[in-house]
C-alpha cells in the first residue's frame, strides 16, 4: 500500500515504549511503533521507555507514516511517528530505549534506525550503558557463535540450531541468573545454576535434550529461534544487563 499520513492524530494513552492508543479519525487505534523493540512492562527500563514516548507524544503534532503494512496481527496500526518534527522511533532508538529490529517488509527505515543504534551503544546510552539494570558483571562470558540456519528444514531438527556461549576469563563462573534471548524478547532462556570453566563454552540447542556440562536444550517446539533472514541474540548478566550480543544478517 502507499504510505498514509495522519496530521490530526490526539493521543488517547501509552501503552509500553513501542505502543500506544490514538484517536485517528474519531476511531481509538492501538499504534506499534514500526523497527523498534522497547522493554516489556516489569523489565529494566520498561518504565524509562514508556515515560519517554509519553512525553514526546504529548508536545506538538503528532503525525504518523505507514510503510508496507498497514496493520499487524494484532490489528495494530504499523508507523513511523513524528512529534514536533522529531522522529520518535529513531529518537528512542538512539537514547538507548529500544532497540532497532527489521519488520520485513517494513523496513524503509530501517538503516536510519540501526544508525540510531550504533550511535547509542558507542555512546553507552540506556540500555547499552554497562551497569544500565544494576551492577556491572566481571565475568567475561560472550556469544561465540550462532547457527541460525543449519541444513533443511530448521523445524525438523531443532537441534541443529544453537547458540555457544564462551567463558572468555581466567575463572569459572555460575550460569545462575544469565539469559539468553532474541531481539523480538518474545524467546527467553534462563541458564541453569551451573559452573561455567575458564576457557569453556556451553552450546545452547533450540530443541529438546538432556542437559550436560557441554550441551543446554531450550525445549523449543514448533518453531525455530533465530529467524534466519537476521537476528541479534543477547547476553544478558544476572542484574539485567546486556553483557554482549551477537548480530547477522539484517537483524
Amino acid at each position: 500500500m502507499a504510505p498514509t499520513v495522519a496530521s490530526t492524530v490526539a493521543l488517547v494513552d501509552v501503552t509500553d515504549g513501542d505502543t500506544f492508543v490514538a484517536r485517528v479519525d474519531g476511531r481509538d487505534e492501538s499504534v506499534r511503533l514500526i523497527g523498534v523493540n522497547a522493554p516489556e512492562r516489569g523489565e529494566c527500563l520498561a518504565e524509562e521507555s514508556t515515560r519517554a514516548l509519553t512525553q514526546m507524544l504529548t508536545v506538538g503534532e503528532v503525525r504518523m507514516v505507514a510503510d508496507r503494512s498497514d496493520r499487524d496481527q494484532f490489528d495494530r496500526l504499523l508507523r513511523y511517528v513524528f512529534a514536533d518534527g522529531i522522529f520518535v522511533n529513531a529518537e528512542l532508538v538512539d537514547r538507548g530505549l529500544a532497540v532497532a529490529r527489521r519488520y520485513a517488509p517494513d523496513t524503509g527505515r530501517a538503516d536510519e534506525l540501526d544508525l540510531a543504534q550504533q550511535r547509542a551503544r558507542a555512546a553507552g546510552l540506556g540500555m547499552w550503558a554497562a551497569d544500565a539494570c544494576g551492577p556491572e558483571s566481571r565475568a567475561t562470558l560472550r556469544i561465540a557463535e550462532v547457527v541460525y540456519d543449519p541444513p533443511g528444514d530448521d523445524t525438523a531438527n531443532l537441534n541443529a540450531e544453537f547458540v555457544v556461549v564462551r567463558n572468555e576469563g581466567p575463572r569459572a563462573v555460575s550460569l545462575d541468573g544469565w539469559s539468553l534471548r532474541d531481539t523480538s524478547a518474545r524467546h527467553r532462556f534462563d541458564f541453569p545454576d551451573f559452573a561455567l570453566a575458564a576457557s569453556a563454552s556451553v552450546t545452547l540447542r533450540t530443541g529438546c535434550g538432556t542437559p550436560t556440562a557441554t550441551d543446554l536444550y531450550w525445549c523449543v517446539s514448533g518453531s525455530a529461534v533465530w529467524n534466519n533472514d537476521g537476528d541479534t541474540a543477547f547476553l544478558i548478566d544476572p542484574s539485567g544487563n546486556i553483557a554482549d550480543t551477537y548480530s547477522y544478517g539484517a537483524g
